[in-house]
């Protein structure tokens, strides 16, 4: 058995995944923070100058990816809506194929739910 991945690494594996998709999707790179509890991770820009705060959240399975905090989630989007920002979530869960209580080991397959970018609504509740 290879080495059981940490909270850190369980974070930046998330990252990676949304990151290839971002650049995928043509947004650029203005800064990235793969910090555990800093947000935003990534701040990128689209094509027509309109900038973006991601936000990637990575959860073990069978927990719930596309479920954040809704209270915090108000306090952010106030923050983004001072820089001009839009907010962008993405929840990823991540799980050993093995068995749900078992860890993710480095270099082994793991199991992936995750349902894209979400646009979160910019309106204060």
């Amino acid at each position: 058995m290879g080495k059981p991945l940490n909270t850190q690494e369980l974070h930046n594996l998330a990252m990676n995944h949304v990151g290839k998709e971002l650049e995928s999707r043509g947004y650029e790179f203005v800064a990235i923070n793969s910090q555990l509890k800093r947000h935003p991770q990534f701040v990128c820009i689209d094509k027509n100058g309109q900038y973006y705060f991601v936000i990637v959240k990575a959860v073990m399975l069978p927990d719930n990816p596309n479920n954040y905090d809704v209270v915090w989630m108000e306090t952010f989007k106030k923050h983004a809506r001072e820089k001009d920002a839009l907010v962008l979530y993405a929840g990823v869960g991540l799980g050993n194929p093995n068995g749900e209580h078992l860890p993710i080991y480095l270099n082994e397959e793991y199991l992936m739910e995750y349902n894209g970018i979400q646009v979160i609504d910019m309106n204060l509740n």
